[in-house]
């Protein structure tokens, strides 16, 4: 399996996943330095957004399957830096769509929630897009490039807020919570936005059924099985790990109504048909919460509490 962003929170796990179940992965990374990734038999450093760099290497390797784990996937990064975010976000994903096509293999590509306003969920996989920030524009016009250049071979995953453990203890959610905290600042956390969170390792499970399998093809939706505010989401992360909830500050989308204005206030998601059809199964977020580590930059903090 050819699969890129070897080194982000999911691209790790999948490789993880799909090493334990005997495939051999060659893993895409770009500016990575942190060494050998887990389940990856290789790794190939390749400049993503260069097209023809992303087009090479896929043609190269010729893999029976290809799993696209790369973006930038926060909505901040991507209005910082809107290129650069094109050419991941879009390009990147249209490219190897074409490849899977011109290979005939199998393409697993990673989307977002983000395509929804979330003012009508919950959203089945057919509901019509209406993203409200970039980032989501543009996963919603790689979806359309994606099926439209490969129909036959493609997997289109919108994928929900994540937690779990990166490889640098700095990506997730919980990660950053903890740099709030080691930093002495409060987590602040809406009450009235609503997200049905997942671990990146529950997540992995699905793409790589998917990859396996080979008739379910077209787009989908996978999350958790609980629909939780972003308050009440922070508040159980803080009490998994014994952390008193004064970490943890509720606020209003009416507080910040320039932020929110940008933010989807709900994204309850329909999970048929893929809950009913796989074997992973939607993930509680207690079951999500035991899978948390403390996160190794922050340990020594920890430790002092």
């Amino acid at each position: 399996m050819l699969l890129t962003g070897a080194s982000g929170l999911v691209g790790a796990a999948f490789a993880r996943a799909a090493a334990r179940r005997g495939h051999s992965v060659i893993g895409i990374v770009g500016g990575w330095k942190g060494g050998a990734i887990a389940g990856a038999g290789e790794l190939r450093a390749v400049n993503l957004a260069d097209s023809a760099a992303a087009q090479a290497v896929a043609l190269d390797v010729f893999s029976e399957a290809i799993v696209n784990a790369a973006a930038i996937a926060e909505p901040a990064a991507c209005d910082a830096q809107p290129e650069l975010a094109e050419k991941l976000n879009v390009e990147l994903p249209a490219v190897l769509a074409r490849v899977a096509h011109h290979l005939s293999t199998p393409f697993v590509h990673l989307s977002s929630e983000q395509v929804f306003d979330g003012t009508r969920a919950p959203y089945s996989s057919g509901d019509p897009v209406n993203p409200i920030n970039l980032y989501g524009r543009q996963k919603a016009e790689a979806e359309r490039r994606v099926l439209a250049a490969a129909p036959e071979f493609a997997c289109v995953v919108r994928a929900p807020l994540l937690v779990g453990n990166s490889l640098v203890g700095r990506r997730s959610l919980h990660e950053k919570m903890f740099e709030a905290w080691a930093a002495g600042r409060p987590v602040q956390a809406y009450t009235d936005e609503f997200r049905q969170v997942c671990t990146a390792d529950n997540l992995a499970e699905v793409l790589l059924e998917l990859v396996e399998r080979g008739d379910l093809r077209g787009l989908f939706h996978w999350a958790g099985a609980e629909l939780l505010s972003r308050h009440e989401i922070a508040r159980r992360i803080a009490g998994g790990f014994k952390l008193p909830d004064t970490l943890v500050v509720p606020m209003n989308r009416a507080d910040t109504p320039e932020a929110a204005a940008k933010r989807p206030p709900n994204l309850a998601m329909d999970l048929a048909p893929l809950a009913g059809r796989l074997k992973t199964r939607p993930q509680r977020f207690d079951d999500a919460l035991e899978e948390l580590i403390v996160p190794p930059p922050f340990r020594t903090w920890y430790r002092a509490q």
